[in-house]
């Protein structure tokens, strides 16, 4: 007994032995990487390791969420809302979309490392608000951001002097990144957050402002902004062109990309769903009474991406400061320079661009023509596909949107209308200066007119636009004469401009698309269209009349007039981007809920900041805006005039004299300008970018020239942005003065040999220098590398030299920054790269990421076939069998037909005559059978 009870005593010993150790490698299993963590910290080793591993959840985390986003899109895609049609206008090109991505990953991380690493050693105190330099480098590096947070290498050849990059970078030698594409927009006042790095105003439901909540932006514009389309007071002295002018430049200047990511990282809570604020959800609260919203309690709302290395506390990072608040980007160059026509990105213009043309000119639709004039290209697969197609269109859903500088070319039909004006301007341009200069290549027949179509536009709006906007006075006191090219002007384009000032123009769009036959009247079979009615609908360009009836509309109809008491009409309140779905926008909150997303200070701080007076009470409010209803109904909203958003509060003042705007917005708009005027070195007027001869040619050029050159309209208003009376106001095109290209003429000098004949493959060519000093500068499409110097000095005899090469660029190999994401296969290609799914996955909307598209691949349709081919096979072939054997005992009683030979006795048969004893014989021509031999199953 004493024997079994020892055993039993040394078995249970060896079992919590084993249980122990067990639960001790578990322990240790969970431990150990909070061990090493703190180990990798204190000792200074391994400390990389962790910071890697934070942001590779952190990049998980917001590929994740970027990746339910598109596969909610794409499942949505047969009828898209309001809010997606809007994303989809927000939607940046590939290259501001990756930088958007790589701050959300670096903002994430460094989250991350604060709580998950650093907050673990000091589990008594808070996390730190501190990170190293080295650390943050680090992130900043896996992030993917650190490259766009450095100053660009600028080109040191003589064309650097010449043309302006497509990027803006370099614009400014001593601060190449001011004014540059893909960087943060500028503070010219300290942003307002509520927490002082990244909280929205009005985040936080119980923070108060002079002792007043911020009302619901919805609420303002019900009670302050909105009116009836039917109650629109029209502008007796400006035309319609003038509204579209300002909104056509303004997307030429700035383009503030909605967050990549459309779900919260916490709790996966869908943008489009929750009504609650989750980064970067920030849904606009509705009434509970639901105002015809379907119920709803919210509108969706996605806050604006971040720049690079922003909205970080406690970042010591090169020159930021320890408190780095949270700034927006502008995805395009802040300059005036056209890149509404040629993008502001290398790879938006090599789409954009006609590389088999030696003239340097721009792509067309080659499925469309308006009298023999271009339209805008097709934007291709997997660019914007979001636009209505023709009524009556079968297998289509949605249709191509039309491919411009920038991505919102195809949202109503004016704005079209402008993009295809200055396309065929262009391609007008470089076919007569290639006339002038057949000694030109391509390249630089291209940046030649490329020049020239942006002076035009800084003319056009510096001395044909903005002085009607600000009005003479205000003019001459915020922007001036010009004085030359200043290096310490900054020209980046303002938040408070993008966001706030620029946007007065909303309130001057008209609810209704005029279209007019040759007599300037209503046309017969082109009633006026309402806004809701032309939201994304490029078929309407091509199928209804082409460009004329909708120039004749903007020329001779007038833009609605800013009324303090009509600021918006309902097609911009009620019905933006419907396009037949349910649902709705609202954009006059949508700008309300982006000032505070942007943490712009309230009314008065920008006042202030003019130099104009805080309004302290009711009575000042009243007397900004001369109109007493308005004024109490904003203080009943906001309690308090500092807490007015600026938007609204620069709308609601008086227009100064022979203006269209109030004393507020004329500082910020002028203000603007002429930072983007005296901080370009490419201003038309600075010294040595265009010759005397060239400005006095270039002064003489005008928006109705324009509109002469490349339409089919005989006669124009001498003044495009005066509304028009036909045909007393028109001036016949004849007499309308444009420039002379002859001052663009080249003469070469005797004997100058300089030049290549053949070209240069995947590349091109320019001459540069002064006539003796002349040099070959190469350079090569995007996606193709330079192989060999990038100029060579001319020979005065023409020596023989061997040209540098161009040479594909093998991006699949870029493991630092990889052009895919990591669901999808990368192949390089000639010049670029593809990014390629595996059935039934499809490429997502960004091109890189590769989506479930919910539908059974296509193998296993072939499967399912090939399954029911076997399963047929399989059954014919039992039932065969089952015949056979169920049958099998009558084979004796089955009869044997004659073919023609002697037949085979079989059982039962007679030897003597072959056949059954009692069966009679057929002859052969009774029996259809005859010649063969049949076994039926009965």
């Amino acid at each position: 007994m004493a024997c079994v009870l020892s055993i039993d005593s040394a078995v249970r010993m060896r079992v919590l032995a084993v249980l122990g150790v067990a639960l001790l490698v578990a322990c240790s299993h969970r431990l150990l990487p909070f061990i090493r963590t703190g180990q990798d910290l204190l000792w200074g080793k391994g400390q990389d390791s962790a910071v890697t591993r934070a942001v590779e959840e952190s990049r998980r985390m917001v590929d994740e969420a970027i990746y339910h986003t598109m596969k909610r899109d794409l499942s949505e895609r047969e009828s898209p809302s309001p809010s997606q049609l809007l994303s989809f206008s927000k939607l940046p090109e590939p290259t501001s979309r990756a930088v958007s991505r790589a701050a959300e990953i670096m903002e994430a991380s460094v989250q991350a490392v604060k709580t998950r690493v650093y907050g673990k050693l000091r589990r008594s105190q808070p996390p730190t608000d501190v990170l190293p330099e080295d650390v943050l480098s680090t992130i900043a590096n896996l992030s993917g951001c650190l490259p766009h947070m450095l100053p660009p290498t600028c080109p040191d050849t003589c064309l650097a002097n010449k043309y302006r990059l497509i990027t803006g970078a370099c614009t400014n030698r001593d601060h190449p990144r001011w004014g540059a594409s893909n960087t943060a927009l500028a503070r010219w006042l300290p942003p307002a957050y509520e927490d002082g790095i990244s909280e929205a105003r009005g985040w936080n439901p119980h923070v108060l402002y002079n002792g007043f909540p911020l009302p619901p932006v919805r609420e303002v514009t019900r009670q302050v902004i909105r009116v009836s389309n039917e109650a629109v007071t029209e502008d007796d002295q400006y035309s319609d062109l003038l509204m579209v002018w300002g909104q056509y430049i303004d997307h030429d200047i700035a383009f503030t990309p909605q967050s990549t990511r459309k779900v919260a990282s916490e709790g996966e809570a869908d943008c489009q769903l929750t009504c609650k604020n989750q980064d970067p959800c920030f849904p606009i609260q509705l009434p509970t009474n639901g105002s015809g919203t379907s119920g709803r309690s919210c509108l969706p709302f996605y806050r604006s991406s971040a720049a690079c290395g922003t909205g970080i506390q406690g970042a010591f990072f090169g020159n930021l400061t320890s408190a780095n608040p949270r700034q927006q980007m502008n995805g395009l160059t802040s300059f005036l320079d056209a890149s509404t026509v040629y993008g502001s990105s290398p790879a938006l213009e090599k789409q954009l661009r006609n590389w088999t043309s030696a003239e340097g000119l721009l792509r067309v639709n080659t499925r469309h023509w308006d009298a023999g004039r271009a339209y805008l290209p097709f934007a291709r697969p997997p660019g914007p596909t979001g636009c209505a197609p023709e009524p009556g269109t079968r297998g289509t859903a949605q249709a191509p949107c039309f491919l411009a500088g920038d991505g919102r070319a195809s949202e109503v039909p004016a704005l079209t209308a402008l993009h295809t004006l200055w396309l065929r301007e262009h391609n007008r341009l470089a076919v007569a200066l290639k006339a002038l200069n057949a000694h030109w290549s391509a390249d630089t027949t291209y940046q030649e007119a490329r020049k020239v179509v942006g002076a035009l536009h800084q003319i056009i709006t510096m001395r044909d636009y903005i002085p009607k906007v600000l009005g003479p006075e205000a003019f001459q006191q915020h922007v001036g004469p010009y004085e030359g090219y200043d290096p310490t002007v900054d020209p980046t384009v303002s938040n408070v401009f993008s966001t706030a000032a620029f946007r007065f123009g909303h309130a001057t769009v008209h609810p209704l698309v005029r279209r007019l036959d040759a007599s300037f009247r209503e046309h017969p079979a082109l009633p006026p269209l309402r806004l809701q009615d032309a939201f994304f609908s490029p078929w309407r360009v091509l199928k209804e009349g082409g460009l004329d009836p909708l120039v004749r509309g903007l020329l001779s109809r007038p833009a609605k007039l800013q009324v303090q008491d009509q600021l918006m009409n309902e097609e911009l309140t009620e019905r933006l981007f419907v396009l037949g779905s349910s649902g709705m926008l609202d954009l006059a909150s949508i700008n309300l809920q982006r000032g505070r997303d942007h943490g712009l200070p309230g009314y008065n701080a920008w006042r202030q900041f003019c130099g104009l007076p805080a309004l302290e009470t009711r009575a000042h409010l009243r007397t900004a805006t001369a109109n007493a209803s308005i004024a109490g109904r904003m203080m009943d909203l906001y309690g308090h005039p500092d807490n007015i958003d600026v938007w609204l509060g620069g709308l609601a003042e008086t227009f100064l004299p022979r203006a269209r705007t109030g004393p507020l917005f004329a500082c910020l708009i002028g203000r603007q300008m002429k930072a983007l005027r005296d901080g370009d070195r490419f201003w038309w007027e600075s010294s040595g970018v265009f010759t005397e001869a060239q400005r006095r040619q270039l002064a003489k050029h005008s928006l109705s020239r324009v509109i002469c050159d490349n339409t089919g309209l005989p006669s124009v208003p001498p003044d495009a942005f005066l509304v028009g009376r036909f045909p007393r106001d028109f001036e016949s095109c004849e007499n309308i003065p444009g420039l002379n290209l002859d001052a663009w003429r080249e003469v070469l000098p005797q004997g100058d040999a300089c030049g290549l004949q053949g070209g240069v493959d995947n590349g091109d060519w320019a001459l540069c220098g002064e006539p003796g000093q002349r040099v070959l500068v190469f350079s090569c499409h995007h996606g193709f590398r330079l192989h060999g110097p990038e100029q060579v000095a001319c020979s005065p005899r023409g020596g023989r030299f061997q040209p540098s090469v161009c040479r594909d660029v093998n991006e699949c190999e870029d493991t630092a920054q990889p052009p895919c994401h990591p669901s999808a296969r990368c192949r390089n290609t000639k010049g670029s790269f593809r990014c390629e799914c595996t059935d039934p996955y499809v490429l997502g909307e960004d091109g890189t990421t590769c989506v479930d598209s919910g539908r059974l691949p296509k193998a296993s349709w072939v499967s399912v076939a090939l399954g029911a081919l076997l399963v047929g096979g399989l059954a014919g072939l039992t039932w065969t069998v089952v015949c056979r054997w169920t049958h099998a005992g009558r084979k004796s009683s089955l009869p044997i037909v004659q073919t023609g030979g002697a037949s085979q006795p079989g059982p039962g048969t007679s030897p003597e005559t072959g056949a059954q004893p009692g069966a009679s014989t057929r002859g052969a021509g009774q029996d259809p059978a005859y010649g063969s031999q049949t076994l039926v199953c009965r």
